[in-house]
């Protein structure tokens, strides 16, 4: 029998990547859950034009709202597979989770702030004890950032530090959903892991100049990013930084100036975050036929080889920001769909995603990652390192 995925926020920019990620490299059956029929339907109508008539059958539209809990686990409970792509996820509960958890079925979601992160893994025990695996954080970043930097750390005898840094041009084609979160982000200050202690860091503070590959040297800021305690958790490292930055770099300056000398009050206000996104996503609807829609990730890790002081460093670059984290979300729902993937519990990429199933999904959907073992000329501060890699 053919296997059933369900899609939530499918007929959005990520979800419909991973809809077309997940009909190109499976045989399963696709539904698309969203609110409103007529993006639903120019969604599937946009798979079958970009992947051929194969997903006209395979693909169909629900309109379900995420609050209507009985009607969803109706569906939930049809389903070999839950895929959560309606972000964004800050004020996001876990109760689909929860509903997958009733159903008996594996869950994947596109989760991106910690405080979502905390509540899925708060349902650690109850996801063990009914026998499902729930993947959280797919996606690029969080996503494949994580495995790019499990990769890393497996060069190394000890691992020390992690600095991981995002770019991404305009709007990353991924519409609205990312904008909000980006301002969301932006409303108080987070807790990073610095020298083995938790300390409070500034949204979009510490501007650091870091070498990407295609962008060159773009200025990156720190950013409240789930990778952040994650990584930490998961392996002996005493400082995780997550950084982010925009191409045109003037996205910066505004992104900066907004995290600094807006009231604190404002950026509370759901009417604000809105105004900022609408206005911010047109801007980058000019600016995006210039800068495109891409992203580059840069993976340092700092630690022991041999008994030397190396780093290992990983990038990736793709002109698509939402192709590649529908890729990345796709790559673990095939593996689960297969049973490749199965821990039962609550995990992050980077906590069960072994390396070689990473870099075959990897290699399958054509996506190069370089990585390269360099000594390291660092003696006292990590962070000021920005050597190219």
């Amino acid at each position: 029998m053919t296997q059933q995925v369900l899609i939530l926020g499918g007929s959005g920019r990520i979800g419909s990547q991973v809809a077309a990620d997940l009909l190109t490299h499976t045989a399963v059956n696709v539904t698309i859950v969203g609110r409103n029929p007529a993006t639903g339907q120019k969604a599937c109508q946009s798979l079958v034009n970009s992947i051929g008539e194969m997903a006209f059958q395979r693909c169909q539209f629900v309109s379900i709202h995420l609050d209507d809990l009985r009607r969803l686990q109706d569906v939930i409970a049809q389903s070999d597979l839950v895929i959560h792509c309606a972000g964004p996820f800050h004020h996001r509960n876990a109760s689909v989770l929860k509903l997958c958890i009733d159903s008996g079925v594996n869950y994947v979601d596109v989760s991106d702030h910690v405080s979502f992160t905390c509540k899925a893994i708060a349902l650690q025990a109850e996801a063990q004890a009914a026998g499902i695996t729930a993947m959280i954080n797919t996606g690029i970043f969080p996503g494949i950032s994580n495995s790019m930097v499990r990769r890393d750390i497996e060069q190394l005898d000890r691992v020390d530090k992690v600095h991981l840094s995002y770019v991404v041009g305009g709007s990353g084609g991924a519409g609205l959903t990312v904008m909000r979160s980006t301002f969301l982000g932006l409303q108080r200050p987070f807790a990073a892991r610095i020298d083995g202690k938790r300390q409070q860091v500034q949204p979009y503070s510490d501007r650091e100049v870091i070498e990407f590959p295609h962008y060159g040297k773009v200025g990156v800021y720190w950013f409240d990013m789930p990778e952040a305690f994650t990584l930490a958790d998961t392996f002996p490292v005493k400082t995780v930084v997550t950084k982010f930055g925009t191409v045109p770099r003037f996205y910066n300056y505004l992104t900066w100036s907004v995290a600094r000398w807006w009231h604190p009050r404002l950026l509370q206000s759901n009417s604000v975050i809105e105004f900022l996104s609408r206005v911010s996503y047109g801007m980058t609807q000019i600016s995006d036929q210039f800068s495109g829609v891409g992203v580059a990730i840069r993976s340092e890790v700092l630690g022991m080889k041999y008994g030397q002081l190396v780093r290992c460093c990983s990038t990736l670059h793709h002109p698509n920001t939402a192709l590649v984290a529908g890729r990345g979300t796709g790559a673990i729902a095939q593996l689960l769909l297969t049973g490749e993937l199965k821990k039962p519990g609550v995990w992050t990429p980077e906590q069960v995603l072994s390396t070689p199933m990473f870099e075959k999904a990897m290699s399958d959907r054509e996506m190069e990652i370089h990585q390269q073992l360099l000594p390291s000329s660092i003696d006292h501060s990590f962070e000021t390192s920005i050597a190219k890699c």
